[in-house]
C-alpha cells in the first residue's frame, strides 16, 4: 500500500497545485531550519568547550609525595643578638652614647649620675661633631612646626613640606611627648622629611641605629671581626647525632648587623652531614654563652641568640626570618623537610636560576626572592645616593655610606626606602619567586634550663669547661641551650605537573565532538573535505567557467559573428531539463519547470495491485462448485 507521502507526492506532481507545493516546500524549509539551528547550536557549544580547553591548557596539577629516607642535615647559622662586644666598641661609640644619655636625661630625667653625665657632655661639646648638631632628637609640640632640641634645649622651627609619621600614631598621653628627628636634603634645605614616633623607645633606637651605621661603615672589616664574638666565646658544648663536635664544624661569616655568625654544616669543605634517625638526641645540641653583661644597652633591648635553618646554597637572612633563642631556657626546634618545585613559564611567573632577572646577585648564593629584592634596593641606593647601604653587600666599585663622604645619604636613604616599601621603586615588579626551593618547617618549644636542683653543679662544670677564658662564675642568664633536630624523616616533595598535554587536549576535543555531534576522526576529515576541498573545487570550477565564457565571447567578437540561439546559456525556466549528475530530491523536483516544447508524460497513478483478489488455488474445489450450483 502506498504511504501518505507517496500519495501526496503523486498528487502534487500531477495536479501542479500551488497550495500543495507551498505546503510541501514550507514543511521542507521548516525541517531545514530546525536542522540548521540544531547544527549551529551544537557547533557553538563545541567551539565554546574547545575555547575553554585551550584557555585552560596551561594549568598545573599539584602532587604531594612523601618518602621516608635518610635526610641531609641543613645548615644552622647562629648569631648573638648583640653584634659586637660593648667593651670593645666603647671607643668608637663614646660620642654617640653621650648624646643618647643626654637626650634621655633631658626628655625623661634619666641619669646614671649627675656629675658623670655633665662631664661627658662637656667633653662631647669640646670634641663634638657637627653631625649630631644637624640631626638631633627633637620634641614636637602638638604636631606644630616648632620643636625643642633635646641636646641643647632650644626651640627651633621645622621647615619643609615633606613630613613622614608612623603609620598609626596613637599617643595615650600628652601630644608633647612625641619625639623624632628631621632629615633634610643637603643640597636643598627646603626639602625635608620629618620622622616622628609614638614611643620614645622606638625614636631613640632608630636615631641610635642611624648614627651607629655611620660609625660602623668607617671601620675596616678585619677590625670588626676582632670586635665581635669568636667561636670560643659563643660555643660552650656541641653534639651532633650523638657525637661530640667543636668549632671546627662551624664556619664563620660576618654579618653587617649581627657581627660574627657561625654556620654548622655549611658544606664549605664539600661534605654535608646527614642523619638517619629522627628525634632530639640525634640532632644538633649546643650550649651558647651569651654574656649579657657585655651588651650594648642602646642598640639591642633583648638578650639571647638568633638562629636560622637554611640550605647550604642559600644566604642566611638573619634579620628577616631568624628565630630568637631565649637565655636560661632549653629551646627545642623540630623540623619537617619539604622540597617544592613549580613549573616555569608559561605556567607560572617564576625563574629557574635568576639568569633572566635584570638584577645583579650581590650575595654569591643561589637565587631567591629576598636576594633579588635586597640586591635591587642596593643597586638603586648606589645609583641614587652615590654610596651603598651598610646592611647589605657592596656592589663592585661602590663603598658604604658615611656622613663624612656622603653628608646627604641619610635623607636619600629614607626617601628611597619609603619608595621601596610603597612598591614605587620597581623591585617588586622585577623580582620573581624561585621555581624550586627547600623549606624546613620549624616547631619550637621552650623549657626552663637549667632546673633549680641542677643549676648549681651544671654552672660549676660549665665554668670549669670554659676554663681561664672568663674570670667569673657563669650565670644561667648568660647561657642558652639549643637543640635542632628532625621530628621525622619524611621528605615531602610538592611538585606541579602539566594538567594538559597535546594528547589530552586532542582526547578532550574528540570527546566533545563525539558527545554533541557523534563525530569521529573520519567525520572531522569529511567536514574538512566538504568545507575546504569541495568549496575550493566549486570556486575553481566557477572561475574556470567564467574564464571559458570570457574567452568564447572574445573569440566571437574578434570573428564578428553574432551569437547563435544555441550558444546562449539558458537559465531557470528556459532550461528544458535539469542537467545534474545527482538525482533530484522531492523538493527540488517540485521546483523544476515543465518543458515548453515537448511536455513530458506525467506520472501515472499508483498501481493498486495489492487490492486485487487472487485465489491461492489453481482449481476450484468440488464442494464449492456444489454450493455455487445451489
Amino acid at each position: 500500500a502506498p504511504t501518505l507521502s507517496e500519495l501526496m507526492r503523486w498528487y502534487c506532481l500531477n495536479t501542479n497545485t500551488h497550495g500543495c507545493r507551498r505546503i510541501v516546500v514550507s514543511r521542507g524549509r521548516l525541517r531545514r531550519f530546525i536542522w540548521i539551528l540544531l547544527t549551529l547550536s551544537a557547533v557553538g557549544l563545541i567551539l565554546w568547550q574547545c575555547a575553554e580547553l585551550l584557555l585552560n591548557y596551561y594549568s598545573a596539577s599539584v602532587s604531594v609525595t612523601v618518602q621516608f629516607q635518610k635526610l641531609p642535615f641543613p645548615a644552622v647559622t647562629i648569631c648573638n643578638i648583640n653584634p659586637y662586644k660593648y667593651s670593645s666598641m666603647k671607643d668608637y661609640l663614646s660620642e654617640l652614647d653621650k648624646e643618647t644619655k643626654k637626650a634621655l636625661e633631658t626628655f625623661y630625667g634619666f641619669s646614671e649620675g649627675k656629675s658623670k653625665v655633665r662631664r661627658s657632655v662637656d667633653e662631647g661639646n669640646s670634641t663634638g661633631s657637627d653631625f649630631f648638631k644637624q640631626i638631633p632628637l627633637l620634641k614636637f609640640e602638638d604636631f606644630s612646626k616648632t620643636a625643642t632640641d633635646l641636646r641643647s634645649g632650644q626651640k627651633r622651627k621645622i621647615e619643609g613640606s615633606v613630613f613622614h609619621k608612623d603609620s598609626s600614631i596613637v599617643n595615650s598621653g600628652d601630644s608633647n611627648d612625641i619625639i623624632g628627628f628631621q632629615l633634610c636634603d643637603a643640597n636643598n634645605s627646603s626639602e625635608c622629611a620629618l620622622y616622628t614616633f609614638s614611643s620614645g623607645v622606638n625614636a631613640i633606637q632608630e636615631w641610635y641605629k642611624l648614627h651607629y651605621m655611620n660609625i660602623m661603615a668607617q671601620i675596616p672589616l678585619e677590625t670588626k671581626e676582632k670586635l665581635s664574638y669568636s667561636a670560643d666565646d659563643l660555643l660552650l658544648t656541641c653534639f651532633f647525632d650523638g657525637l661530640s663536635c667543636d668549632k671546627r664544624h662551624f664556619t664563620r661569616f660576618h654579618h653587617p648587623l649581627h657581627g660574627n655568625c657561625y654556620t654548622f654544616n655549611s658544606g664549605e669543605n664539600g661534605t654535608i652531614l646527614s642523619t638517619s634517625t629522627g628525634g632530639s638526641e640525634y640532632g644538633l645540641q649546643v650550649v651558647l654563652y651569651i654574656d649579657e653583661a657585655d651588651y650594648n644597652p642602646f642598640l639591642v633591648t633583648s638578650t639571647g641568640a638568633k638562629i636560622i635553618v637554611h640550605d647550604q646554597n642559600e644566604y642566611p637572612f638573619i634579620e628577616d626570618i631568624g628565630t630568637e633563642i631565649e637565655t636560661a631556657a632549653a629551646t627545642s626546634i623540630g623540623m619537617h623537610f619539604t622540597r617544592s618545585r613549580k613549573l616555569s613559564k608559561p605556567y607560572s611567573d617564576c625563574t629557574e636560576t635568576g639568569a633572566d632577572i635584570p638584577v645583579e646577585n650581590l650575595y654569591n648564593k643561589s637565587y631567591s626572592l629576598q636576594i633579588c629584592l635586597h640586591s635591587c634596593f642596593q643597586k638603586a641606593m648606589v645609583d641614587s645616593c652615590g654610596c651603598a647601604q651598610y646592611a647589605q653587600p657592596l656592589p663592585a666599585g661602590a663603598e658604604y655610606c658615611n656622613y663624612k663622604k656622603n653628608p646627604n645619604w641619610m635623607y636619600c636613604y629614607y626617601r628611597l626606602h619609603e619608595k621601596f616599601v610603597k612598591e614605587q621603586l620597581g623591585c617588586q615588579q622585577i623580582c620573581k619567586d624561585a621555581c624550586s626551593f627547600k623549606e624546613w618547617a620549624l616547631t619550637t618549644s621552650i623549657a626552663q634550663w637549667p632546673s633549680t636542683v641542677s643549676e648549681d653543679w651544671m654552672l660549676r662544670v660549665l665554668s670549669w669547661d670554659k676554663g681561664q677564658k672568663i674570670n667569673k662564675k657563669l650565670n644561667k642568664t648568660d647561657l642558652a641551650n639549643l637543640m635542632v633536630f628532625y621530628k621525622d624523616l619524611n621528605e615531602r616533595f610538592i611538585s606541579e605537573n602539566p594538567a594538559n598535554t597535546l594528547v589530552i587536549l586532542l582526547s578532550n576535543f574528540g570527546g566533545q565532538l563525539g558527545l554533541w555531534m557523534s563525530c569521529s576522526v573520519v567525520c572531522v576529515i569529511e567536514i574538512v573535505e566538504v568545507f575546504f576541498i569541495d568549496s575550493l573545487s566549486i570556486v575553481m570550477r566557477r572561475q574556470w567557467q567564467k574564464a571559458k565564457k570570457w574567452w568564447n565571447n572574445r573569440k566571437r567578437h574578434r570573428s564578428g559573428k553574432p551569437p547563435q540561439a544555441s550558444d546562449l546559456e539558458r537559465h531557470g525556466h528556459d532550461n528544458p531539463v535539469c542537467i545534474d549528475e545527482d538525482l533530484p530530491t522531492f523538493n527540488t523536483a517540485l521546483r523544476l519547470p515543465l518543458p515548453q516544447d515537448n511536455p513530458l508524460p506525467r506520472t501515472p497513478p499508483p498501481n493498486y495491485s495489492t487490492l486485487r483478489l487472487e485465489t491461492a488455488f489453481t482449481e476450484q474445489l468440488p464442494d464449492t462448485l456444489e454450493v455455487g450450483q445451489h
